[in-house]
């Protein structure tokens, strides 16, 4: 057994990451950790963007680690202009507040099945 980082998303934000749909997740912290890491669905679930997304949540997979990516560089959103000139990328239009941070993921992958896993806040330590 290994010892990975993990980060608990809700959905459906989980699974426009792993679609490639998406490929900044937003943090209003900022992170020095780059590399591989899993992709972790939390029991939350954003319905209303699942809805804006046309995505059925009940095919979604909560509770559970689902893939995994890289973690490549961060972006700091200091501005509404530089956060909507990202908007195709994180998917959101709401810039709350100032800083928010762009987490640039790459080279995704899904896994076949998925973990069962309890979640945490922040980057969280799993053995697989």
């Amino acid at each position: 057994m290994i010892q990975m980082k993990a980060l608990s998303i809700r959905q459906p934000w989980v699974e426009l990451i792993l679609s490639c749909k998406k490929t900044i997740e937003l943090r209003t912290w900022n992170t020095k950790f780059r590399g591989r890491f899993l992709i972790h669905a939390s029991k939350t679930i954003d319905k209303q963007y699942a809805k804006q997304f046309n995505l059925d949540i009940k095919t979604f997979k909560i509770g559970a680690i689902l893939g995994s990516a890289v973690l490549k560089d961060v972006i700091m959103y200091a501005s509404a202009d530089s956060f909507l000139d990202d908007k195709y990328r994180h998917l959101s239009e709401h810039f709350v507040k100032t800083p928010i941070y762009g987490f640039v993921l790459k080279n995704v992958q899904v896994f076949d099945k998925p973990i069962d896993q309890k979640g945490q806040l922040g980057f969280f330590n799993v053995k697989v």
